[in-house]
């Protein structure tokens, strides 16, 4: 299925999810929807881990994380939603367990594509193509995104000159196309966490996050 319609609005399902990064709202769904066909086919389970998501594909495993630091999941994405404004992912209930945000509904979070299970290895196993320790493998920090490259570049030399290193990653969404700005380059989280934190207490990027590269 590459695009769908809900409530008179049509939605473009992303032809692959590499490289997808979004940060925003998360909600949770459960006992309403318990036992129901999701948009995978499978039956809704609030227990497992699983998510619903608007346009990255169907078996997609992403890593959903606090902005807060309160915690982090791997889910797969099985469902399509949520369709309320402001809001990027509906976790099942166990994965709104696992982020400490059952009884607030809603957290800030960070969404990372991780890619999705596949064939291979012996006996034709399941194998999970993504990072087994999820704190380790090259990390930078986000501070911008621009759809006028122009923009991106200013930015960039800037804190090229600030702090030695910055780079600009292209990332097309389908609808748009944004010029990422990213500082740093890190093998392991907590240094690039470190950096966030230093960019946010300048005050000047409250809405920088650390990525996976």
């Amino acid at each position: 299925m590459k695009s769908y319609e809900v409530g008179g609005r049509r939605y473009r399902v992303l032809g692959s999810s590499g490289g997808f990064v979004q940060r925003g709202t998360a909600s949770w769904y459960g006992p309403g929807f318990h036992g129901r066909l999701t948009a995978s086919g499978e039956v809704y389970d609030m227990e497992a881990y699983t998510a619903a998501h608007r346009t990255l594909p169907l078996g997609t495993y992403v890593r959903v994380r606090r902005v807060d630091g309160g915690g982090q999941v791997v889910v797969r994405i099985n469902d399509r939603g949520p369709f309320v404004k402001g809001r990027i992912i509906d976790l099942s209930r166990a994965g709104a367990r696992r982020l400490h945000m059952l009884d607030e509904g809603v957290a800030e979070v960070v969404v990372e594509a991780m890619g999705k299970k596949e064939k291979g290895g012996r006996n034709g196993e399941v194998l999970l193509r993504a990072r087994p320790d999820y704190r380790k493998g090259v990390f930078s920090v986000q501070v911008g995104a621009f759809t006028v490259k122009e923009n991106a570049v200013r930015l960039a030399r800037s804190l090229k000159r600030r702090f030695g290193n910055s780079s600009i990653s292209l990332y097309d969404r389908g609808d748009h196309v944004f010029y990422r700005v990213m500082v740093g380059r890190f093998s392991d989280e907590d240094m690039a966490d470190a950096l966030k934190n230093r960019l946010m207490g300048s005050g000047e990027f409250q809405e920088a996050f650390v990525v996976a590269r």
